[in-house]
């Protein structure tokens, strides 16, 4: 269990990884094809790894691939993993055993496959702290809500609406 929850990790690490320099290579117009990225880490001296080669194989499928996870190897791989890594990680934090790779690993993936996760909770956290508002799923806008409930009564407005 403790090496599929390894290797499930190391996915997401070099997703998350590669997810960035995507994300950069667009901001910036940089022609970077990602394969040749893991190629490149390969010719190197402390990463030598037979994973290298099935990443570049993924970006050779398709160039345009948006995240690691989502190439059908690499996605089934972290499938039959799922439950030994969850597993290991439960087990390790019953017993006090910090595994933060795994779990920011875990984080990463669990936030990645969820439509609305993370980021909607900052926004409503930072409206309740600050005002600053936020924006819906359900309809068009930018609100503001009192967060500070009297009774069940919520005063919920469009900012944008006068």
């Amino acid at each position: 269990e403790i090496r599929e929850a390894l290797f499930a990790s190391k996915i997401c690490a070099y997703a998350q990884g590669l997810a960035m320099i995507r994300k950069a290579a667009a901001e910036y117009r940089w022609d970077t094809p990602l394969g040749e990225v893991a190629m490149v880490w390969q010719g190197g001296c402390i990463i030598r790894a037979h994973f290298l080669n099935l990443i570049k194989e993924a970006y050779d499928r398709r160039p345009d691939l948006e995240n690691l996870i989502l190439d059908p190897y690499f996605a089934a791989a972290i499938d039959e993993a799922q439950q030994s890594w969850r597993k290991v990680i439960a087990g390790a934090e019953l017993a006090g055993i910090p595994v933060p790779a795994f779990s920011s690993a875990l984080a990463y993936f669990d936030s990645y496959r969820c439509a609305h996760g993370p980021a909607n909770l900052l926004q409503a956290q930072r409206d309740y702290f600050g005002a600053h508002t936020y924006e819906r799923v359900d309809r068009p806008g930018v609100f503001h809500t009192d967060w500070h409930v009297t009774g069940k009564t919520v005063q919920s407005s469009r900012v944008d609406e006068k």
